[in-house]
């Protein structure tokens, strides 16, 4: 958990898309979200965390349903969304940010 603490507190926004293997709106999104890192590689960090691999990690952030992508920057969230979402509106958050 320090080394997810130490990212979230980047002066970069960072998207972190709390995911399942089992979650089938997670597998979906998962070329969207390899769309969103491309189109943002050095503005921004984009980051998956497994909910079932890093439980302590989703309890923290009260992610309940998964796919839940959150915006970080210094460590604070900006930005959260659960369920499915499109490029467009991920791309329009994080350069609100």
């Amino acid at each position: 958990m320090g080394a997810f603490n130490d990212l979230i507190q980047s002066d970069q926004p960072v998207l972190v898309d709390f995911y399942a293997d089992w979650c089938q709106p997670c597998h979906a999104m998962t070329p969207v979200i390899k769309e969103v890192a491309q189109a943002m590689e050095g503005k921004a960090r984009v980051v998956k965390v497994n909910i079932d691999k890093n439980q302590a990690t989703a309890m923290e952030f009260n992610v309940s349903a998964v796919p839940t992508f959150i915006i970080f920057k210094k460590g604070q969230i900006i930005w959260r969304h659960a369920g499915m979402t499109d490029k467009n509106s991920l791309l329009r958050q994080l350069q609100a940010v």
